[in-house]
């Protein structure tokens, strides 16, 4: 027993020295991450750097450091769209910065009023005679739009320039669904609420075919005139004609073909565009090595760059993202969180509210809680103003009701005035393997909706009663804040969805402008001379900036490695469009009430690689998922 002892005591102070080590190791890595870069704030003369990681969007989403550890999955990059556009104009007018370089290696896209408005802020830089560069191994759409404000455009000569253009395939699952004997009961309102008609047919209804084509012509047009304004010598009219001959005519060299076609001007590798940008800006000597220039990153860039707050404040809350019930976000709209910040934020006193929509919509119950939470603002008698950025269809215009003026890009996405539910029952597949049901009802609801007996006919006239209420609702709600009668908003509704530019024609919104168009007209209305932005929500979160950091994620941390060539880009394309089918089975049999969202709405960088905390083939896992 004596020995027995001693083992025991050996054995609980190999325990305890071990964990007293990683509780060492821990500690030293927070130290570690805290000092091994340099002080924010610390800014070099030379170049502003944006290494641009991933997506440009509205509102960046929180990861969760638990869920990147149990998927062992490293979040998407997100960069906020005002951040970028507020650091080239403080570049444009600090002398420590010489020059702009863009790095869009792992760039995976934007939505088009974004990019208009980083455009703009380029042109800024360029006219105060300081040069952008722009680098890349592929640029599609977005990158090529970006790369056009810039003075130099490089590419890797085993990269090259994609233009493809807005549209494509949806995927449609009446006959899956059909075969799998699954009924879709689909309850809606509205000619061209196109949401539901992936579950119930095997192509698009002429009327959605008639409004997207409309819709996407619109970007197209409006995406050529931007890109052909900032490089006249582009060659766009061969490149999105013709792009086989394009190619060929090269070579099949995609990297020259855009030389050809003045989409890039040099070709090298990152080393030498390295070499080109020292040359403007000089060495970098805090890291010397081939291709090293000096810069500053972005976030140490905005972070030794406070933003003034002068005179009265102005809140400004971002709705981003789906609408949801609940407190999901930032990223996604979750209609408790949004109202919760409203209300609070009402002990700030502000002279006005801007809401900034950029959001496809989502569930009528989260739309209409952030609705009445704005509305209660707008019974203290201060101006409401609303700045649409690339999105605010369906439950997005829902919320956009209480405003007294809303502003849009002629890029915008907007309408979608409609409402629908989808249920599925599985009575017919059941019943082809000998599964059946029957019971006792006590009324004519009793157990309804039965996912294995079907829908009764009751319960389907109540639920399309309802659809059709929330309808009148909605459509009530547009009227009496653009002072129209329901016809007439119902003739502009039915679920169509508009460009800026015709919803400004049929009085959707007042007037054309981005975000500072909207504060501006806020602070004239509320009579303010002197005034200030404050963005409800965005207070960051330390312990997630640590994680970040811990994890390397920082301005000149890169990701892990990846192809990123002509052919790499193509298959990431395809493996959004997978993702894109699991969030359509997702959106089936997911529990989500009535709806008000706009399926033909592209999401901002809707390029980029499937986000979010969980695998493909978890994602598919969970559809089977039984409570």
């Amino acid at each position: 027993m004596a020995f027995a002892r001693k083992v025991w005591k050996l054995l609980v102070a190999i325990k305890d020295g071990l964990a007293l080590l990683f509780l060492i190791l821990f500690f030293l890595a927070i130290y570690a991450a805290l000092t091994s870069r340099p002080n924010i704030g610390q800014v070099q003369n030379g170049a502003l750097l944006l290494k641009l990681d991933g997506a440009i969007v509205e509102e960046p989403a929180v990861s969760d450091p638990i869920q990147q550890l149990v998927t062992r999955q490293a979040p998407t990059g997100e960069y906020r769209a005002r951040d970028v556009v507020r650091a080239l104009r403080l570049a444009a007018k600090d002398d420590r910065i010489k020059a702009v370089v863009f790095d869009l290696s792992r760039f995976t896209g934007a939505g088009f009023v974004h990019l208009h408005d980083i455009g703009q802020a380029m042109d800024e830089v360029r006219a105060a005679k300081k040069p952008i560069l722009t680098y890349a191994t592929l640029y599609a759409d977005d990158g090529v739009l970006i790369a056009a404000h810039a003075s130099e455009v490089w590419v890797n000569p085993l990269g090259g320039a994609l233009v493809m253009g807005p549209g494509g395939n949806q995927l449609f699952y009446g006959g899956l669904l059909e075969r799998l004997k699954i009924t879709a009961h689909v309850f809606r309102v509205g000619t061209y609420k196109s949401a539901v008609e992936p579950f119930i047919r095997n192509d698009m209804s002429p009327e959605s075919r008639d409004a997207a084509q409309a819709l996407y012509g619109a970007l197209w047009e409006n995406w050529k005139a931007d890109v052909a304004k900032a490089r006249p010598k582009a060659n766009l009219a061969l490149v999105g004609s013709d792009p086989v001959g394009w190619v060929r005519a090269s070579g099949g060299d995609v990297a020259k073909a855009a030389l050809a076609a003045g989409l890039v001007d040099k070709l090298g590798d990152e080393v030498e565009f390295g070499q080109r940008v020292a040359q403007i800006v000089g060495q970098n000597k805090l890291d010397p090595g081939p291709g090293h220039f000096a810069h500053t990153p972005l976030k140490t860039w905005l972070a030794a760059n406070k933003v003034q707050q002068p005179g009265k404040a102005i809140g400004v809350v971002t709705i981003a993202g789906e609408i949801v019930d609940g407190d999901a976000g930032p990223g996604t709209a979750g209609g408790e969180r949004i109202a919760k910040l409203l209300d609070e934020a009402q002990k700030k006193d502000f002279a006005a509210l801007v809401v900034r929509v950029d959001s496809p919509g989502g569930t009528i119950t989260g739309a209409e809680q952030i609705r009445a939470a704005i509305q209660r603002y707008k019974a203290r008698k201060i101006p409401i103003v609303v700045s649409m950025a690339n999105l605010a269809a369906s439950g997005g215009y829902w919320v956009a009701t209480p405003a007294e003026r809303i502003f849009a890009e002629p890029g915008t996405i907007t309408g979608s005035i409609g409402v629908f539910a989808v249920i599925p029952s599985f009575e017919r597949a059941l019943s082809e393997w000998g599964v059946s049901a029957d019971g006792v009802k006590t009324t004519p609801l009793s157990g309804q909706p039965d996912p294995v007996g079907g829908l009764s006919a009751d319960v389907s006239a109540m639920l399309q009663a309802n659809v059709e209420s929330s309808y009148g609702r909605f459509i009530g709600l547009v009227g009496a804040a653009r002072r129209k009668t329901p016809e007439e908003v119902d003739a502009i509704g039915q679920g169509r969805v508009w460009d800026g530019g015709t919803a400004r024609q049929n009085g959707l919104v007042d007037a054309f402008g981005g975000l500072d168009e909207a504060l501006a007209y806020a602070a004239k209305a509320a009579k303010l001379s002197e005034w200030h932005a404050v963005y409800l929500g965005d207070t960051p979160d330390q312990w997630t900036s640590l994680l970040q950091r811990l994890g390397g994620h920082d301005d000149d941390s890169a990701p892990p490695a990846e192809a990123r060539d002509f052919a790499a880009a193509l298959a990431q394309r395809q493996l959004g469009l997978v993702g894109h089918a699991l969030a359509g089975a997702e959106r089936l049999v997911g529990t989500r009430g009535v709806q008000a969202y706009c399926l033909e709405c592209p999401a901002p960088g809707a390029r980029q690689p499937i986000k979010g905390d969980l695998s493909l083939l978890a994602r598919a896992a969970r559809l089977l998922e039984l409570d």
